[in-house]
């Protein structure tokens, strides 16, 4: 779960709305203009230049600098740690005030994540269920485009729904069985389509297009929705 804002310093309010899994985010904001935050699905990679975390009312907390990013973001993890991303040029200071402005945001998140989050027993057999129910389907949608996949890995994926090797190994995160099916379904498909394209050009979303025509509904809801299964 993640709140972003832009770098420049500003005035926030926020518009009444219904708590989400997911936290209000992206928009360009001008340094003197009052706006409302915009939701978004940005998800950044957790990267190795990690900085020390800094003792606050916020703990666990702890901040990693991220070079492509171009504002400050706020993730709550599954574990209830919170996670700052620095942007290039920002500060640590500026990062845990950033923090600071959004307590009861990650007070809510916090709370959300300890009533909905399956227990360890549960987990255990999701895990079970998506070694069987995954690499079966991956094989049965192959086989509808006439592609062959060497090898199925169902793991535990932090960053990624799936990837795929230039040997055809196929690797998913168990998660996808928490989807509904048709967004599971285009999880699938894009790693298949890498099978004929390993890169994310035109011409690869041209054949995911032709696989699955309803492709862009399944990206916003993982989006979304995405965030909230990690």
């Amino acid at each position: 779960m993640q709140l972003d804002l832009p770098f420049a310093p500003t005035r926030i309010r926020f518009a009444p709305t219904i708590d989400s899994p997911f936290a209000p985010t992206k928009t360009q904001l001008a340094p003197t203009t009052e706006s409302l935050l915009a939701p978004t699905s940005s998800i950044v990679a957790p990267t190795r230049n990690t900085i020390a975390p800094t003792s606050n009312t916020l703990a666990p907390l702890y901040f990693v600098r991220h070079r492509r990013a171009r504002r400050y973001l706020l993730r709550v993890e599954q574990d209830g740690r919170v996670r700052v991303t620095i942007p290039r040029g920002g500060s640590q200071r500026a990062a845990n005030a950033f923090a600071q402005r959004h307590l009861d945001w990650v007070r809510r998140q916090r709370a959300r994540l300890t009533s909905s989050a399956p227990g360890l027993e549960e987990r255990r057999e999701l895990r079970a269920r998506a070694r069987v129910d995954l690499p079966a389907r991956l094989h049965e949608l192959a086989s509808e485009h006439g592609l062959a996949v060497t090898r199925v890995s169902v793991r535990n994926q932090r960053t990624r729904w799936g990837s795929c090797g230039r040997d055809g190994h196929i690797s998913l995160n168990w998660r996808l069985v928490l989807m509904p099916p048709a967004v599971r379904d285009y999880v699938l498909i894009h790693e298949l389509m890498h099978l004929r394209r390993l890169d994310h050009s035109p011409a690869y979303w041209t054949l995911v297009a032709q696989a699955y025509p309803g492709y862009r509904d399944a990206r916003q809801w993982l989006r979304a929705n995405g965030p909230a299964l990690r």
